[in-house]
């Protein structure tokens, strides 16, 4: 089997997929708008990557640039030959596909902002999906409240494909602990995901047990980071919470076994991919009530949600781990229960091999 994926070739999401199907001994051949600046792909067998130009991943592709592009795509089509085409993200690679669309079988796959936010900020931004999503033959998302907000824009059926993580690579280990009760938090510094909640809500946690050794860990860069810098500093608690950069994915699991409680508390969220990598290692996780985290977590059993927002709730559920030494082994070990049961990688990436062989039955049927 051949598929072309439409797919930025440096996103760890594309990474994940392209390897895991990889593997699975399907042909891949991988079209990014950006140049690939990564040897990541170099490593597997049977992948192919093609840019269509040398911009950085940062750049933004403007709608002539798209246009610009088609006749690469489809030369590359009539080249490959391919079984299927599969786009990830529908408003920019759902487009290249929708453009060139053939008698081939068509996937689209949503990722989040593509159907969380495109349509609201962007010109014209419900039209495109919906024209995105009615050339597709198949529509994969990775949640179900991702499909369900999917279903604005399409009446198509949307199959469900998690997002999972390796279960071997996230998994507990037995790393030397301190005294110390570490709040832990893995995101990029940016507005959305809340990282000023947590900090205001750490100060509460911090004040309110003087006697306890307390520090906020924040793994991640982005445009927020100043301004939280300075939020640390006027509540006098600098000296308490730690930034400690970019990390890399594989450096993660080791991250999560050593820090006391995972807390993500999102505006938003299409799929908890944190939360799943946490609960993974064992580690209990505090989330908010963003879509993506109500669906991977189960509150009150794999961890505890709270509302977007709300840095009492957040705080008093931090307080709840302090309170009950013994609630971070019960309440980790249901989390990796049920990351096993919904969200191993493996299992994952059988489910979207499996909807490939069914697509070419269906069409072979024809």
């Amino acid at each position: 089997m051949k598929v072309i994926i439409l797919s930025d070739s440096n996103s760890i999401h594309t990474k994940r997929w392209v390897k895991g199907i990889s593997e699975r001994g399907i042909e891949i051949v991988l079209f990014s708008l950006s140049f690939n600046k990564s040897p990541f792909y170099n490593h597997l067998s049977g992948v192919k990557v093609v840019c269509a130009s040398q911009k950085t991943r940062e750049s933004i592709i403007s709608k002539l640039q798209y246009l610009s592009v088609i006749p690469q795509l489809r030369r590359l089509i009539v080249d490959v030959k391919p079984d299927i085409i599969h786009a990830h993200y529908a408003s920019s690679y759902g487009l290249l596909g929708a453009l060139v669309k053939t008698s081939i079988p068509y996937i689209v796959s949503v990722w989040g902002s593509d159907v969380y936010d495109f349509p609201h900020i962007a010109p014209f931004g419900k039209q495109i999906i919906k024209y995105n999503l009615r050339k597709a033959d198949y529509i994969l998302s990775t949640s179900h409240v991702m499909a369900k907000e999917t279903k604005q824009y399409t009446d198509k059926p949307i199959s469900i494909t998690p997002f999972g993580v390796d279960t071997e690579l996230f998994r507990p280990m037995h790393i030397p602990t301190s005294e110390e009760f570490v709040i832990g938090n893995v995101k990029t510094l940016r507005p959305k995901y809340g990282i000023d909640v947590l900090i205001r809500a750490a100060d509460i946690v911090i004040k309110n047990n003087p006697e306890k050794k307390i520090r906020l860990e924040i793994y991640g860069e982005g445009p927020q980071k100043e301004e939280l810098l300075r939020l640390t500093e006027s509540l006098n608690i600098a000296d308490k919470v730690q930034f400690k950069g970019f990390v890399q994915n594989e450096k993660l699991p080791e991250i999560y076994n050593s820090v006391s409680v995972s807390v993500s508390v999102s505006d938003s969220e299409s799929f908890g991919v944190v939360a799943v990598e946490a609960m993974a290692c064992e580690c209990p996780v505090i989330t908010s009530d963003a879509d993506g985290f109500t669906e991977v977590v189960k509150n009150g059993e794999t961890g505890f949600i709270v509302p977007k927002r709300d840095v009492e709730a957040t705080a008093n559920a931090i307080q709840q781990f302090i309170n009950q030494p013994g609630l971070r082994e019960k309440i980790g070990k249901k989390g990796r229960e049920r990351v096993l049961e919904l969200y191993d990688w493996k299992k994952n990436v059988d489910t979207m091999v499996e909807i490939y062989n069914n697509i070419l039955n269906e069409y072979s049927s024809h």
